[in-house]
């Protein structure tokens, strides 16, 4: 991580010496310079936000989508088959543009910014956590289920307490996976006037006219922020596997 931050710096103070770049609207020893960098990092609160919202909603729409993927009913496997091959075959910056406009017209409510990019993100996202989590589970050995099954714990205990716990240490790298690409998808939020890191570096560039550097910055503001959570993603599964063999 440090190489690649030092790489880039570099790169960076290097080109600087080229008439033709304009660091000057983004150097923080100038008043100028300053406030645009910080207009440019409030946009940070809400794409964190937006992006953990939708996590956390994708996850659990995913488990309950995935649990009738895992029956023996051949109608419940269909009705898991079609939603993730459905949502999966859908662009993502076509479902933030569906939401946004046509759900208000569906339903005749209002949507806020904020709740269509959240519904928009978690339905596109939930496709795919269904799929991480029925192969987890399908990945647990079948001695688990009749160990749980011959001390009389019901299905739902025997998820809850036997099977997910060992599934979710298993499927752990690839929901720190879709939070990478979760934090990366919200950006297209900007298309419908979400005020995050992109759309900030968007308004930004029309003012001051310098797109190679705003848009340099916004590229380190999205690769300092997730290096950050794959740090924490990395964290959490050596504590995880700790945790298992104590």
């Amino acid at each position: 991580m440090r190489k690649i931050l030092f790489g880039l710096c570099a790169a960076l103070i290097l080109s600087g010496c080229s008439a033709n770049w304009g660091w000057y609207v983004v150097n923080p020893a100038t008043p100028a310079g300053l406030s645009n960098l910080q207009f440019l990092l409030s946009g940070l609160y809400y794409t964190v936000l937006l992006s953990f919202t939708a996590i956390a909603i994708s996850i659990v729409v995913g488990l309950l989508i995935a649990l009738p993927g895992l029956s023996s009913k051949k109608s419940l496997r269909s009705m898991n088959r079609v939603y993730v091959e459905a949502v999966r075959a859908v662009p993502i910056l076509v479902l933030i543009l569906w939401v946004y406009y046509g759900m208000p017209q569906m339903t005749g409510l209002a949507i806020s910014v904020f709740w269509a990019g959240v519904i928009a993100l978690a339905l596109s996202d939930s496709a795919f956590e269904a799929e991480i989590f029925r192969a987890g589970i399908q990945s647990i050995n079948r001695g688990q289920y009749e160990a749980a099954h011959s001390i009389a714990l019901s299905y739902s205990d025997t998820m809850r307490f036997v099977i997910l716990p060992q599934a979710i240490r298993r499927i752990l790298p690839a929901l720190g996976n879709q939070l990478v690409y979760m934090l990366k998808m919200s950006s297209l939020v900007s298309v419908i006037g979400m005020q995050e890191l992109t759309r900030k570096a968007n308004e930004l560039v029309v003012t001051e006219y310098r797109p190679l550097e705003i848009y340099t910055i916004l590229v380190l503001e999205y690769l300092v922020l997730i290096l950050i959570v794959s740090a924490m993603v990395r964290w959490l599964e050596r504590r995880m596997q700790a945790n298992e063999y104590q």
